[in-house]
């Protein structure tokens, strides 16, 4: 894979998770926009530089050594690239504090650098909490590929941080930079709720939640279709989002025992909260993660999921495939995967090829619930 060269260092970087022959690369023109941008207004190694959704690391890795540098963003993914980027560069794995997205940051910030998330309420609600925490000359400079960049991303900047003006175009990447100017001081929108009919109950979602406004249409199909009559059963709900399918079920299920796992800090931050609202102190662990990478072998009985198609912009099934190997290596032998997929991702022959039986226990006209047992 090539290198990343910028004026601050040359980096040998990976994505994560790891894919063999990964035809993609850890970093883009944006990346090296935004470093070269940078370079050329701001040598303080007093600067404190905070960088936001810094997907593999490409900008914290790039700047650890040159400046006081605190990364913060919403994908557990991204924190462990960032961990063995600076590891893989000769740099401790930990000398970049993260900050994740369910969190709060402190300033005050001289520089922020901010990779265009592909959620603008992630971005709306990182911007509203940037008020009170840069200093006076600060600058926000957020970069994209053109592709990637919508307008509704400099209104925001300007509405929350200052005047913003855009930069020329450069390997068809894009800068937008807002000056800090007086604002009144915004209340953020986020979270948001909404209230399901069946079952019963409101749901929380922060700022990065999928489907934040309304229950999606895969999970809506899936919901009457939950495994009952789970006894004491050891369930992970694999992406749970805002944790309405593990809630669901657990209302149906009162002896069954619950993992909830999402690689965004946000989904899990609201699943915690969905969790606690419906079920009170019921025991459950809630928690980021690689889906079911740290799960010990054949610990689960059942694993309910509503696999994602895309990673950041990237569209593809790997990380589904990646979650169905995951949760063969956690069931026990008899074990089932409950999926909820669009009908032409063909996941009923993918499950073939990794589980013992695959049945259909449902379909809409768009979407498939398949049961696949170890």
């Amino acid at each position: 894979m090539p290198l990343l060269n910028t004026p601050y260092a040359e980096l040998d970087l990976i994505r994560q998770p790891e894919q063999a022959n990964d035809p993609l690369q850890a970093f883009d023109a944006a990346d090296e926009y935004l470093l070269e941008h940078l370079h050329a207004q701001a040598n303080d190694a007093g600067c404190r530089v905070l960088v936001l959704n810094d997907s593999f690391g490409a900008l914290a890795v790039s700047l650890a050594g040159h400046f006081q540098v605190v990364s913060s963003g919403d994908s557990h993914l991204a924190r462990l690239a960032l961990e063995k980027n600076l590891a893989r560069n000769g740099q401790a794995y930990d000398s970049v504090p993260f900050v994740p997205a369910s969190e709060h940051w402190q300033g005050p910030f001289d520089r922020v650098l901010v990779r265009v998330p592909k959620t603008l309420a992630l971005l709306e609600e990182q911007l509203i909490r940037l008020q009170g925490h840069l200093t006076p000359g600060a600058q926000v400079i957020a970069g994209a590929m053109i592709k990637h960049l919508p307008r509704a991303a400099g209104d925001l900047m300007e509405k929350y941080i200052g005047p913003v003006q855009a930069s020329l175009a450069q390997k068809k990447a894009r800068l937008l930079t807002a000056t800090v100017a007086e604002r009144t001081v915004a209340t953020s929108p986020y979270p948001t709720r909404y209230r399901l009919d069946s079952p019963t109950l409101e749901l929380v979602n922060h700022a990065n939640v999928f489907c934040r406004e309304g229950l999606d249409i895969g999970t809506r199909a899936f919901l009457p279709h939950l495994p009952r009559h789970l006894g004491q059963a050891r369930v992970a709900d694999l992406g749970c989002g805002n944790g309405v399918l593990a809630i669901a079920s657990a209302l149906e299920n009162p002896d069954a025992l619950y993992t909830l796992v999402d690689e965004s800090y946000m989904a899990v931050q609201s699943a915690r909260e969905n969790w606690q609202a419906a079920l009170g102190d019921r025991a459950v662990t809630v928690m980021p993660g690689d889906g079911l990478a740290g799960q010990e072998r054949q610990s689960l009985d059942v694993v309910l999921c509503n696999p994602p198609f895309h990673q950041q912009q990237v569209v593809g099934d790997f990380l589904a495939w990646r979650m169905f190997q995951q949760a063969r290596e956690a069931l026990v032998v008899g074990g089932a995967l409950y999926i909820v997929g669009n009908r032409h991702l063909g996941y009923h022959s993918k499950l073939s090829r990794l589980f013992r039986g695959v049945e259909q226990v449902a379909a809409t006209p768009k979407f498939v619930i398949l049961k696949a047992r170890k």
